[in-house]
C-alpha cells in the first residue's frame, strides 16, 4: 500500500488525479476501522492532514464555508451558535477523542446513510464543494448521496468543504441508538426552522439507502402560525411526525426493524418540531 502525503491542496489534487484509487484519510475514524477489520485494502492512502486549507472556515458572503478538515470539536466550540443543528449532531459523534479527530468531510466521504452530520446538512440546505484538477463544483447535500456508501464523487475528486448559511432560526437534531454514546444511529432526524422564509428543513438518517429529506412534512410550514407564534396544535405536530416517518425508506437489520425506525422517526419528528417552535416563541 502506497502512502501519499501532500503538503498543499494543489499537491493533493494532483496526487488524486495521478492515483484515482487512493483513499483520502484525515481523522481516520472511518477508514482505519475498515483497514483494521480487513474490510478494505486500497492501493494507496492519501493523507490530507498537512493540507492547511482544509482546516479553515471562513465567511463566504451570506454563508459560511467550512473546510473538509475542520473537526467536530471545532464545529461545536467555534460554530455552535451559528450552526446549532450541526453542532448538536457533532456532540453525538463517538467519544471526545473521536470528535477531536473526526471531520464532517470524512463523514461525507464515507457517505454512510447513518452519518450523523448528514441530516443537519440536508435540513440546512448545505452545498458540498468538490474539487479536482478539472475544476470546482458545488452539489446540494440532497443530491450528493447516490446509494449506501456511494456519492457523486468522481475518482479524481476530493471534498474541499461545505457551505451553508448561519441558522436563521432554531435547529434541532435527535437520534435513537442502543446507548447514549459510541453508537451508530438506529435512526436520526434533523430539523431547521426559517422564520424569515417561513419554511421547514428536514433530514432523515439511517432509515434509507441514503440520507433523506421529508418534503411533505416540510410543506406543513404553510400551516404554522408564524405571525402569532402561538403554541402549535397537537394535530399539526402529530401530522408532521407521521409525514416524516412516511418519507423514510428503512429496512430490517441488526440495529432495528423497519417498523421501529418509522415509529421512532414519527416521535423524533414531532418532538423536534415542538422543541424548535418553543425556542422560536421564546426568542
Amino acid at each position: 500500500m502506497d502512502f501519499l502525503r501532500p503538503s498543499t491542496w494543489d499537491e493533493a489534487l494532483a496526487a488524486k488525479a495521478e492515483h484515482p484509487d487512493a483513499v483520502p484519510i484525515a481523522g481516520g475514524t472511518d477508514v482505519m476501522v475498515e483497514l483494521n477489520f480487513d474490510r478494505r485494502r486500497p492501493a494507496a492512502l492519501l493523507d490530507l492532514t498537512r493540507v492547511a486549507e482544509l482546516d479553515e472556515w471562513t465567511a463566504d458572503g451570506d454563508a459560511l464555508r467550512i473546510g473538509a478538515g475542520v473537526s467536530y470539536r471545532r464545529i461545536i466550540d467555534e460554530l455552535g451558535r451559528r450552526l446549532p443543528g450541526l453542532a448538536m449532531a457533532a456532540r453525538t459523534v463517538g467519544s471526545p477523542q473521536i470528535r477531536n479527530r473526526g471531520t464532517v468531510g470524512g463523514n461525507l466521504g464515507s457517505a454512510s446513510p447513518a452519518g450523523d452530520a448528514h441530516p443537519p446538512l440536508l435540513a440546512a440546505g448545505a452545498e458540498i464543494e468538490i474539487a479536482s484538477r478539472r475544476g470546482v463544483r458545488r452539489v446540494p447535500a440532497a443530491d450528493f448521496f447516490t446509494g449506501p456508501k456511494r456519492s457523486v464523487l468522481a475518482p479524481d475528486e476530493l471534498i474541499a468543504g461545505f457551505r451553508l448559511a448561519p441558522a436563521p432560526g432554531p435547529q434541532q437534531f435527535a437520534k435513537v441508538g442502543t446507548r447514549n454514546a459510541m453508537v451508530i444511529a438506529v435512526c436520526s432526524f434533523a430539523l431547521a426552522l426559517d422564520p424569515v422564509r417561513r419554511s421547514i428543513g428536514t433530514g432523515i438518517g439511517s432509515a434509507g439507502p441514503t440520507p433523506l429529506r421529508a418534503p411533505e412534512a416540510e410543506s406543513l410550514a404553510a400551516e404554522l402560525p408564524w405571525e402569532s407564534r402561538e403554541p402549535l396544535p397537537d394535530a399539526i405536530v402529530s401530522r408532521f411526525g407521521t409525514l416524516v416517518a412516511a418519507a423514510a425508506r428503512p429496512i430490517d437489520d441488526v440495529r432495528g426493524s423497519a417498523a421501529y425506525r418509522r415509529h421512532a422517526l414519527s416521535v423524533l419528528g414531532a418532538r423536534t418540531l415542538r422543541w424548535a417552535w418553543e425556542e422560536l416563541r421564546c426568542g
